[in-house]
């Protein structure tokens, strides 16, 4: 806990400071202002938690989360350069959220939402990819972020079960040779998963930190980071960082779609790779 506030003391240090060089070019300090720099940030705009310069709102201040703050903010928070994104798609999010009988808010700690870290790993010494899900969770007195599963090609090309009428199976009558038939099975080594229940699924999470602790995975960097939200019943979003010229930069909604409870249940499942 005290590393994360260190952390966050320095990034507002550094962000202080670098607005503070911005004053003498109006044009650099109006991108700043603009560009939503951090997550915490784009938390506090969605919510219309901040004015334009960064200063927190609190409950009981007149402005904090007013509907007018709330959709000023909400038409800068889009990646306004993605046609994808069409204007009556974010028209109905923004309405929706901002409804001033039910208006809709998003919750750091809430859950439904998590992380997508693309990392770069080494395996036995060789570059790999692998995707880290993480989520918020409580600890002691604070939270923590916490690795909920992975994605890694190559733990996915050692599992691959036959499910064919024609795969090989371990014989009904075994039981009646002790299972002795267990070492032919087992000898060939090629597909051992065959012989598991229908529902069977590996734990690559848990192949993966055994990895880790072996040695043979070694940490390198990070490639990517974007978030997935599911916190606004009906809707999913997707948070990217862009990093370009112009005053629509940082950290903006890349993708917006409604979607009913199957939709959401199959979308989830294809950010895991479970498809």
């Amino acid at each position: 806990m005290i590393k994360i506030l260190l952390t966050l003391s320095l990034c507002w240090v550094i962000s202080f400071s670098f607005a503070q060089n911005l004053t003498k070019d109006p044009e650099a300090e109006e991108r700043f202002r603009t560009q939503t720099k951090q997550i915490n940030q784009f938390f506090r705009r969605f919510n219309g938690e901040e004015d334009e310069n960064g200063n927190r709102y609190y409950q009981g201040d007149k402005n904090f989360r007013d509907v007018k703050l709330r959709q000023d903010y909400l038409s800068i928070l889009f990646d306004n350069q993605n046609s994808s994104l069409s204007a009556d798609t974010k028209k109905e999010f923004v309405r929706l959220v901002t409804d001033k009988k039910e208006p809709r808010f998003i919750d750091f700690h809430k859950g439904e939402w998590f992380a997508e870290v693309n990392a770069g790993f080494l395996y036995k010494g060789k570059q790999e990819n692998v995707t880290l899900y993480m989520n918020i969770q409580p600890q002691g007195k604070g939270y923590e972020w916490v690795i909920h599963d992975i994605s890694y090609r190559r733990f996915k090309n050692i599992f691959n079960k036959d499910t064919t009428a024609t795969k090989a199976f371990i014989h009904p009558m075994s039981h009646e040779l002790d299972f002795m038939n267990l070492r032919k099975a087992f000898e060939s080594g090629k597909a051992p998963e065959s012989y598991t229940i229908h529902e069977f699924q590996p734990d690559y999470l848990t192949l993966f930190l055994y990895e880790l602790k072996l040695g043979n995975l070694k940490f390198e960097t990070v490639f990517d980071l974007r978030f997935h939200f599911f916190q606004i019943d009906g809707w999913y979003f997707e948070l990217s960082d862009f990093n370009r010229p112009g005053y629509n930069t940082g950290w903006l909604i890349s993708n917006l779609v409604p979607i009913n409870e199957k939709q959401k249940q199959a979308l989830k499942r294809y950010i895991y790779g479970k498809m």
